[in-house]
């Protein structure tokens, strides 16, 4: 399980490294992120120390990085351009950001469903999208999948997220994936239905509505929950100990999953070197790494998990490609506009 004290016994065995990469002539990778983690530096200092290559990071939100290279055209900088969740990644890609590589690292290490079949972009670490529920007033086996969000059982009970947050048009793309579009829409349509109130707040606002009684169930992303537990306010970790988190969908396809994922950027003009930081992004030590900062899973199996997601056990994930939730993104967006989810 990692700990702080393997977080750094991980660093500090790839620093140990140092000694000889410094002997070698300097070189660099130029990355784009719309991530803004303190671990990430730590991962970039990892790869600098195993490999010689200068690490040169710019932050940014997804649109913006897109719009800045797509600005500064043959002669931007980027080698690599890192981002969250498959539909982020989806729109990269429309733009002719990213440009297709082949690496038998990658294929190797990294699960099919998490390689976009042309390699255009590569999942890094998992984001599962779970249900949250009222211990005192749910009980967890009545929920039992995502299509259940929408019985008329649950009316008045739901929280959730507005239709312009990208976590929930990727959860909205995968039931397209799985059920067709018309089967999709009527979900949705049943969810607006069960709301609890108009969505408002981000992932964590839907969580505390279920603590404050405001709604029996809610969707949000794993990590928001592990904030909470790990939180240096009482208040928020009295708020998590009255949520109960649950993996729907476990007797079928298993819960919907999404992404931090990379690509390299189209006339990068370091790209061996990018190729090179994405292959170290699948290492085990990277992969510790790349998720301890924000309680993500890694996707490179066998690899340790920070003790709260080691204390969940095992659970069905869905192994959709990640690419279909991009593909379906706009038709995603189509139906939450028919249906009035705000």
């Amino acid at each position: 399980m990692l700990n702080r004290h393997r977080l750094a016994a991980a660093i500090a065995m790839v620093m140990a490294g140092s000694a000889f990469a410094s002997q070698v002539a300097a070189d660099e990778v130029n990355i784009y992120s719309a991530r803004h983690y303190d671990s990430d530096q730590a991962l970039f200092d990892a790869f600098t120390a195993e490999t010689g290559i200068e690490v040169n990071v710019l932050e940014g939100d997804s649109d913006q990085l897109i719009q800045r290279i797509q600005r500064e055209g043959a002669a931007s900088p980027a080698d690599v351009m890192i981002t969250v969740d498959a539909g982020r990644l989806w729109r990269a890609e429309q733009e002719g950001i990213f440009q297709g590589i082949e690496s038998e690292v990658l294929n190797e290490r990294l699960p099919e469903s998490m390689r976009h079949p042309e390699g255009l972009w590569f999942g890094f670490s998992q984001r599962v999208r779970a249900i949250f529920y009222d211990r005192e007033s749910i009980d967890p086996s009545e929920i039992g999948s995502y299509e259940n969000l929408a019985d008329p059982r649950f009316e008045g009970e739901v929280c959730i997220r507005s239709s312009n947050n990208i976590y929930n048009q990727s959860l909205l793309a995968s039931m397209i994936a799985h059920h067709g579009e018309e089967e999709a829409e009527a979900w949705a349509q049943g969810v607006v239905n069960n709301m609890a109130r108009d969505p408002e707040g981000g992932d964590t606002d839907q969580i505390r509505g279920v603590a404050s009684g405001e709604c029996d169930i809610a969707v949000a992303n794993h990590y928001y929950y592990v904030r909470l537990l790990n939180s240096d306010d009482e208040a928020d970790r009295e708020a998590a100990s009255r949520v109960g988190i649950y993996f729907p969908n476990q007797d079928d396809r298993g819960v919907h999953v999404n992404v931090g994922g990379a690509g390299v950027v189209e006339g990068a003009p370091n790209r061996d070197n990018a190729i090179r930081l994405l292959e170290f992004l699948a290492s085990d030590t990277a992969q510790e790494l790349f998720a301890a900062g924000n309680y993500e899973f890694p996707v490179v199996d066998g690899v340790a998990k920070s003790d709260d997601l080691e204390a969940w056990g095992d659970f069905k994930k869905d192994d959709l490609n990640i690419s279909v939730l991009g593909e379906n993104n706009p038709e995603a967006i189509r139906i939450f506009d028919r249906v009035g989810w705000r």
